[in-house]
């Protein structure tokens, strides 16, 4: 079953497909004019940015961040040839556990 959307569908309307498509694009090109009008006059507007203490704060801990290690890379060199040899071997029970701890995590920060 095809449905017809009337507002996309100009035939729909009684015009044709001409006349629509033009009264569609004057309507997008007033549009985008106001908005860019109203961004300029913002931008205008505002004039000085002045930035809180925090955001001095969050950057030089972001700078921190880049430039520690996110992980050990030895130990997941050490796992992937582990794994590579077959010598790897999982443990049901730690994963069971941590599967477990995750589900009640979530459970107890979806109740506040």
């Amino acid at each position: 079953m095809k449905i017809n959307d009337s507002v996309k569908n100009p035939v729909s309307l009684g015009t044709d497909k001409a006349t629509a498509e033009k009264a569609v694009s004057a309507k997008l090109d007033a549009a985008t004019s106001k908005s860019a009008e109203k961004s300029q006059a913002d931008i205008k507007a505002a004039g000085n940015v002045t930035l809180s203490p925090l955001s001095a704060q969050l950057k030089a801990l972001e700078a921190k961040v880049s430039a520690s290690n996110v992980f050990d890379a030895q130990k997941v060199d050490d796992i992937k040839s582990a794994i590579a040899s077959g010598k790897f071997k999982v443990d049901s029970g730690k994963v069971a556990d941590g599967l477990i701890a995750t589900v009640k995590d979530l459970l107890t920060a979806q109740k506040t």
